[in-house]
């Protein structure tokens, strides 16, 4: 059996892991390693082990046994899931840390890998900047052979597979909101900044992904839902025009870009319910038309 052994770090801030794990049998084990050669280790990682049907729990369990910042939760019932039930199972293990003593709370998925410096170089990045309540590495996936950054990441966006909070930011706004149609990482994001926090990848520090982003879904599948999504959290269709535009030029994204937007438009026509409050709207495509106007500035 193999022991992780909590290790506290020489200026007392503490921070603790979520990660919901579903059939990660042929990426699990990284994660652990790498977490379990971090320079200065969680106080609390809970692992939900929700509804796997692998050997995901039995690969936890092996790893678990006799270490003392490990928790595991099973998640058990029917094995079909959503985007909804994947926020569910964070957010029971979120349930078993909220009343220990940390100072940040991060989210992190079971397909990844980093090194051994990845945690203390983000609690630098908070301790650097007050104002900072969300931050994470850069994500990289495999091209041609190799890891590179992903073509869209975005230094003032944090994907959900490596968000981390300070805990003041991450009680601020709620934690994660289920949303049907997914999103919950864009969701925390901008409600973090509308309530005054700065958001903003490290630099520099790489996060591997072993499995490829919408890996569990079609194209076709993924493409409705994210364009369901961005009319569900009220991204401006001026933006959603000039992000298909972009892509089209991408030959591996032309039918994705293609569908989404028809989805988003059908959903304008139709005039679904959103789920994101109206102020919420309102700051999103505030942010958005900004973004275009300087787009706009640097050609001109």
């Amino acid at each position: 059996m193999r022991k992780l052994e909590y290790c506290a770090n020489g200026n007392n801030k503490k921070y603790v892991l979520i990660t919901a794990a579903h059939n990660e049998e042929s990426n699990v084990e990284k994660t652990i390693v790498s977490v379990a050669n971090q320079s200065i280790k969680p106080l609390r990682w809970v692992i939900v082990d929700d509804r796997s049907s692998d050997a995901t729990e039995s690969i936890l369990r092996e790893y678990q046994h006799g270490s003392d910042f490990v928790e595991i939760l099973k998640v058990t019932g029917d094995s079909s899931r959503n985007f909804g039930a994947q926020v569910a199972a964070i957010n029971r293990g979120y349930e078993s840390i909220k009343s220990l003593d940390y100072d940040y709370i991060g989210n992190l998925d079971a397909d990844l890998s980093f090194e051994a410096n990845y945690f203390e170089e983000l609690l630098s990045a908070f301790q650097s900047n007050p104002s900072l309540g969300l931050t994470g590495g850069e994500i990289c996936e495999q091209s041609g052979g190799e890891f590179r950054p992903r073509k869209f990441n975005n230094d003032n966006s944090v994907p959900h597979a490596v968000q981390m909070f300070s805990r003041p930011c991450f009680d601020c706004i709620g934690g994660y909101k289920p949303l049907k149609y997914g999103g919950p990482d864009w969701y925390a994001e901008v409600m973090a900044r509308l309530q005054g926090w700065d958001v903003q990848t490290t630099k520099g520090l790489y996060v591997y992904h072993h499995r490829p982003t919408s890996g569990a879904e079609n194209v076709v599948t993924g493409a409705v839902r994210a364009g369901f999504m961005a009319y569900s959290l009220g991204s401006h269709p001026l933006f959603e025009i000039m992000k298909a535009v972009a892509r089209l030029q991408q030959k591996p994204y032309i039918v994705y870009s293609l569908i989404k937007l028809s989805a988003y438009f059908w959903s304008v026509s139709t005039g679904r319910n959103r789920e994101a409050s109206d102020d919420f709207v309102k700051y999103l495509r505030t942010e958005q038309l900004l973004r275009i106007k300087r787009l706009f500035a640097i050609k001109h």
